[in-house]
């Protein structure tokens, strides 16, 4: 193996004896094969080292903390030791294609401007493929709605970590790795592959659902730091009211109505000004966000009534606001019936 290989692969991982195996060999039957394959124990009290162990390679190195420190603080001390051009991430639960690496690196030679380069995946067990935005604006919008890169299949470029001192946010697990695409924005561009080169898995342990509610906050704070290029300043109404929709609140009263055309008409001029995010996509971004307001107030409720449908028809000529001919039909039939 390169002293200085082409790729470091940074693969975290604790308790994992199931599916390690699977999952290192993966990374070793990539078609390319000039990398490094750091792999971090976090103190594992299973067999998941003894399995390591007996995977012979020499492109394999195994660093056993002797305290467990937390997934983050892994992530972070490789990033620290890498020796690679680019760090590809790699789960130890997940598939990678035996292309991955090949292609990632294709790209990426050949546009410097990109630092982050994820790819499309399905689901273990599933043949559905997880549908991505793939180009830098599209992602950028994509990141307003959620995390749309995944995690696992990602290679970055080492010199952007490198210069900008860039590290994962261990205060913002489990979407630490949301929060970093936000912070890379600035420093280049972020894109997807299109081809599926990954297997992600999900199991009833998986750490983001037990942590379901500091996932929810990690999410929304992601969100406002997304907004912070438009470089706004909120009031406490109208960022209640934010918190509430970023965190996927079900229902949003009628009253209410009016702090968010306030607030769809601060970020439209916003982004009119200093276009952080392509201005196109971004007005279709507040359609979106516009309709999803309307649907959470009008057709979430437990119940319905005529009142309702007048108060709709008193937003839709004071605000401008409208739902689909298809969901306005619905809000009929309910009201009806």
């Amino acid at each position: 193996m390169n002293s200085t290989p082409k790729i470091t692969v940074l693969l975290p991982v604790y308790n994992c004896e199931l599916f390690i195996q699977t999952a290192v060999e993966s990374i070793l039957n990539q078609t390319f094969v000039d990398f490094e394959l750091l792999i971090i124990d976090d103190a594992s009290t299973d067999a998941t080292v003894a399995i390591l162990k007996n995977i012979l390679d020499p492109r394999i190195q195994l660093i056993q903390k002797p305290k467990n420190s937390g997934y983050t603080n892994s992530l972070n001390y490789g990033l620290q030791i890498a020796k690679g051009q680019y760090i590809a991430r790699m789960d130890a639960d997940d598939i990678s294609y035996p292309e991955r690496f090949a292609q990632q690196i294709a790209y990426l030679d050949t546009h410097p401007e990109v630092v982050v380069c994820g790819t499309t995946y399905k689901i273990v067990g599933n043949d559905k493929r997880i549908c991505l935005p793939l180009d830098n604006e599209a992602i950028k919008i994509g990141l307003l709605w959620g995390n749309c890169i995944s995690h696992p299949s990602v290679m970055i470029r080492k010199n952007v970590i490198d210069e900008y001192s860039i590290c994962y946010d261990i205060t913002k697990e489990p979407a630490e790795d949301y929060h970093m695409w936000i912070q890379l924005l600035p420093l280049g561009k972020l894109y997807n592959l299109p081809d599926v080169l990954l297997e992600y898995r999900v199991y009833s342990n998986q750490v983001s659902r037990k942590r379901a509610e500091e996932q929810k906050k990690s999410d929304i704070a992601a969100k406002f730091k997304l907004l912070q290029y438009l470089n706004l300043e909120w009031t406490p109404i109208e960022r209640e009211f934010l918190e509430r929709q970023f965190g996927k609140t079900e229902i949003i009263a009628f009253k209410d109505l009016h702090i968010f055309k306030q607030i769809q008409l601060k970020l439209a001029k916003a982004n009119e000004s200093i276009q952080f995010f392509e201005l196109h996509l971004f007005s279709q971004y507040l359609i979106d966000l516009e309709e999803d307001v309307l649907r959470k107030c009008f057709l979430k409720q437990k119940r319905y009534s005529p009142t309702m449908y007048f108060e709709y028809v008193i937003a839709k000529f004071k605000w401008n606001v409208q739902l689909s001919k298809k969901k306005e039909l619905k809000l009929i039939n309910a009201v009806i019936i």
